[in-house]
């Protein structure tokens, strides 16, 4: 069961995470948003967010991946947030 922080906005945060990590790849927020039935812009806001809490990682301007403590977070780890 995941943890949430206070701080996530649910479900758009966890369907993010769940298309970078089930893709494998670099993706931009047009193609998360396109697959996640969500505006770009929307994704774009909290993809800033996840990156300011190590979730995802901005390889280059407008391409992102999920970092280990993303997958960590996804996986159910408990305390992630307290590090």
């Amino acid at each position: 069961m995941r943890n949430p922080a206070s701080w996530m906005q649910l479900p758009i945060d966890d369907r993010i995470l769940e298309s970078l990590q089930s893709s494998g790849m670099i993706l931009s927020p047009a193609v998360i948003a396109k697959n996640i039935d969500k505006s770009r812009e929307a994704v774009n806001r909290r993809l800033s967010v996840l990156v300011d809490h190590g979730l995802v990682m901005r390889v280059e301007r407008g391409y992102y991946e999920i970092t280990e403590r993303g997958g960590r977070y996804l996986d159910g780890e408990k305390n992630i947030f307290e590090e």
